[in-house]
């Protein structure tokens, strides 16, 4: 069987789509957190904005809002995949350490998109290139 290469200049865009959609994805946990978005977690919806959980949310909510905008991408990354590695000690490392049994899978995703987004940056379809004309950190 012939496979088909994918051209060199379009690679750019399906790692934008991955940029965008890990960002709106993480965007979304933040909001769940923070606004009970989706039946977020703490009985009425939402946590203390003062709490662990409200601080991660916030991280989540304009982290993954940076990501998805293609904004500052390197740095959010980074910011991020600290939230995952605190994330990972504090909820998941009690359970047991392997992802499947503590429910650490998504954290453990988010953390190695998070490296893939520290080493590449934002790239097509992002903020940094539109208003700075060139990519912060890149």
């Amino acid at each position: 069987m012939k496979r088909t290469k994918i051209p060199d200049n379009s690679k750019i865009y399906f790692y934008a789509v991955f940029r965008i959609l890990i960002g709106f994805m993480f965007m979304l946990h933040g909001g769940q957190k923070l606004f009970g978005w989706f039946g977020g977690p703490g009985g009425n919806g939402s946590v203390a904005l003062t709490s662990i959980y409200g601080f991660a949310g916030i991280i989540e909510l304009i982290g993954g809002l940076f990501i998805l905008l293609g904004l500052f991408t390197s740095i959010a990354a980074l910011i991020s995949a600290f939230n995952m590695i605190g994330a990972w000690i504090i909820v998941h490392i009690p359970k047991g350490f392997i992802p499947l049994t503590n429910g650490g899978e998504l954290a453990a995703l988010y953390f190695a998109a998070f490296l893939v987004l520290i080493a590449y940056g934002a790239q097509a379809w992002s903020l940094e290139k539109i208003l700075l004309k060139k990519e912060f950190m890149h």
